[in-house]
């Protein structure tokens, strides 16, 4: 099986609203995240930032370590100072053994402000996406050199959220910027999941399987909600439990060979993070499996 099956913490702890989840003890998630069968876990705030202490704090629940989000303000400064913020975070993922990185530019970005609507997201003008893409491939081909591939993540508030701006950018950028495809993300953002799965197929670097509760998206787009506004009122979910046809996306990835990550922003206070984590597995598997991906 060329796909792997992982699980990010973010439903057991938020990372970009803290209080979500302050009280489950990292040891909690990553005891039910094996206990559901996953193969690997993405990085949270509540994870160990020492290597030796990291690999053995997973090494204890048997998993690997799939990749870690990284903030970037590549519009602000040149690839070499990128690189220089980014070193830390890319040392640790080396010494874990993560074959990918999760990189996103957050820049003027508001998905981490409950007050700000997303139409108030960063634009990049057309004239800057040229030296946007040529340090972001810059940075990209020295990440591939060092063995962790780049895998940008378009999000929701970014200056890269829209179908168009997914366009943009791979234009702008060489094949060694790969595509992190965010399902969720990407219908949040009026995007079409399966036709990127199809026309990125070969730069498709990492997969966050999330799904979309399509009744709260509609109302977070008419009200022009914040967010973490659209996250608390359960636009996320995990697949088979939205809108997103995970059997359509994964008809796309016949020849993706890496993780798919699940993903599902909630308050595990409304949304048990057992529960839905489990069932979200359940329906990826058996897409995996009948798919023999």
């Amino acid at each position: 099986m060329s796909i792997r099956l992982g699980v990010n913490p973010i439903m057991w702890s938020n990372d970009d609203m803290r209080e979500l989840g302050a009280e489950v003890p990292l040891e909690t998630c990553l005891a039910q995240a094996r206990q559901i069968g996953f193969e690997g876990i993405e990085l949270g705030h509540k994870f160990p930032r020492d290597p030796l202490q990291l690999t053995t704090t997973l090494g204890r629940f048997g998993l690997a370590c799939v990749s870690g989000w990284y903030s970037a303000r590549l519009l602000d400064r040149d690839a070499a100072a990128e690189l220089a913020s980014l070193r830390p975070h890319l040392d640790l993922l080396k010494a874990a053994a993560s074959p990918v990185l999760v990189f996103a530019e957050v820049s003027g970005a508001v998905h981490g402000d409950f007050r700000t609507p997303l139409s108030a997201r960063p634009l990049l003008k057309a004239g800057h996406w040229r030296e946007f893409g040529r340090r972001l491939t810059q940075l990209a081909a020295w990440t591939a050199a060092e063995g962790v591939r780049l895998a940008y993540h378009h999000h929701m508030g970014t200056v890269v959220q829209s179908q168009v701006d997914i366009d943009t950018l791979m234009d702008a950028t060489g094949a060694d910027v790969g595509l992190l495809l965010d399902t969720g993300h990407a219908v949040f953002a009026g995007a079409d999941p399966v036709a990127l799965a199809r026309r990125y197929a070969p730069r498709i670097a990492h997969v966050h399987a999330k799904d979309l509760r399509a009744g709260v998206c509609e109302r977070a787009r008419a009200g022009d909600w914040s967010f973490l506004r659209a996250v608390l009122e359960g636009v996320f979910t995990v697949p088979g439990d939205g809108s997103v046809d995970f059997d359509e996306v994964l008809g796309e990835l016949r020849d993706y060979s890496g993780w798919v990550v699940l993903e599902a922003e909630q308050d595990p206070k409304k949304a048990d993070p057992m529960t839905y984590a489990s069932l979200g597995f359940g329906n990826l598997r058996r897409l995996v499996t009948e798919r023999r991906l």
